[in-house]
Order: C-alpha cells, then structure tokens, then sequence
C-alpha cells in the first residue's frame, strides 16, 4: 500500500487502537470527491431551470430537484446524450450514514442489472465513464454506490459500514427499480470484492462476479503475510 510512512506503520501495529481501525487504514484510500450535489430550482415556464451540460438530475429523497456536478478530475468520456441515461439519487444505510447511488441504463429493457462495488481509490464521479462502456458492452444496465466517506456519501469508511453500505444499495436497487434478485450480477472489483461476498452470502442473485479479489486486509499491505493473524481484517 501507498500512502503510510514506517513510522505510522510501527504506531499502528506496535500500538494497535483496534482491527476495524487498521483495517480502515490500509484497505480505504477515499480519494477527493470528484463530483458535488447541488440544489436545482424547479423548471419554470418555458424549461427554465434545466440542468447546465456536465451535471445529472438527482432525487435525494427530499422536496426538490437536485444536480451533480462533475469535475474535471471525473474525466467523463462522452456527450449530454449520455449523461442524460444516468440517474443518481441518495439512500440511507442502517448505520445512518446517507449513501450515494447511481444508476446507468445502458441498453432499454436489458435483462440484467449489474451492482457494482467499486476499487478503494476512487468514487461514482471516475466511474462513471467506465460504467456506460461497461454497460453497453455486455448489455446490462450498472448500478452502483459510494462507500461511506467516498464521493458525496456520509460518514466514515469501515468494514461494518462497507456492509451497510452495500445492503442499502441492494435495497435500493430492489424497492426503487423493482429488479428482482435473479435479474442482479453483484460485481465486486479489489476492496469491492469484500461487500460483495458478504450481499452474496445473504441473498440469491443471478451470478458473483470477483475482480481482484483480497486474501485479507493484511495481504494487501503485506502480499507476502501466509498467516492469518487475530488483527486482520477480510480474512478468506
């Protein structure tokens, strides 16, 4: 792992504070949020009011409409027309943090939707792009979510939190979209993987899908680690 000094390293494992908490510090790197959610007044006569290129319409489940705005740290690849198929919106999880969600309808009446847990360096901002290439080449549609304390959501990254997190996607994907279980690929890439196989061990779905899988919070710091030690955490 980038990112730790020795000296941090020492204080961590010589002085531990607790697992979750080294957990917390070597497996999330929540970057700078790349996008920001902005009260939009309502259309007025006329279409006054509409949304400025490079931002999406959200419902963040109070009065009012709501935009995002993209950075240009999002690095989004394509036209309004695109951007215009995405839907981002704010759920809560049962830890009380607010969760942001996106979803991405890529192909009209596709038969799948992906849930897709993202890496642990970025947020729905970089991935947005990836999402609509992802989505339209295998059509399906993606849906996706931010960690707590990644991109606009709330609160702190943990593993608890990681999965509340995605537990308040499922239920969002499920209630908001009606999509039943077995029209859901959970999708996990690198920190993913770990909230991925917890949603995957507590309901029925189409198919699992790991890329990059972790060993342990401890291999990911230490690839060399061949024991499982009491302090690590995602341990297989």
């Amino acid at each position: 792992m980038n990112g730790l000094s020795v000296s941090e390293l020492c204080c961590l494992f010589c002085c531990p504070p607790c697992p979750g908490r080294i957990a917390a510090k070597l497996a999330f790197l929540p970057p700078e949020p790349t996008y920001s959610l902005l009260p939009e007044p309502e259309p007025g006569p006329g279409g006054a009011g509409a949304a400025p290129s490079g931002s999406l319409r959200v419902s963040a489940g109070t009065p009012g409409r709501w935009k995002v705005h993209l950075t240009e740290r999002a690095d989004f690849q394509y036209s309004q027309r695109e951007l215009d198929t995405i839907e981002v919106f704010l759920t809560k999880s049962t830890r009380g943090n607010r969760i942001s969600c996106m979803y991405v309808r890529c192909v009209p009446g596709a038969r799948y939707t992906v849930l897709f847990s993202h890496g642990n360096a970025v947020d729905l901002g970089q991935m947005s792009s990836f999402y609509i290439g992802l989505g339209t080449r295998i059509s399906c549609n993606i849906f996706s979510y931010d960690y707590s304390g990644y991109g606009v959501s709330s609160g702190r990254p943990s593993e608890k939190n990681l999965y509340a997190d995605i537990d308040a996607a499922w239920q969002a994907l499920r209630t908001r979209y009606g999509i039943s279980p077995d029209s859901i690929i959970l999708y996990g890439q690198s920190i993913g993987t770990v909230p991925t196989v917890d949603l995957a061990s507590r309901y029925e779905c189409a198919a699992v899908v790991l890329h990059s899988p972790l060993t342990s919070g401890m291999r990911v710091a230490f690839p060399d680690t061949k024991k499982t030690y009491c302090f690590d955490a995602f341990p297989k």
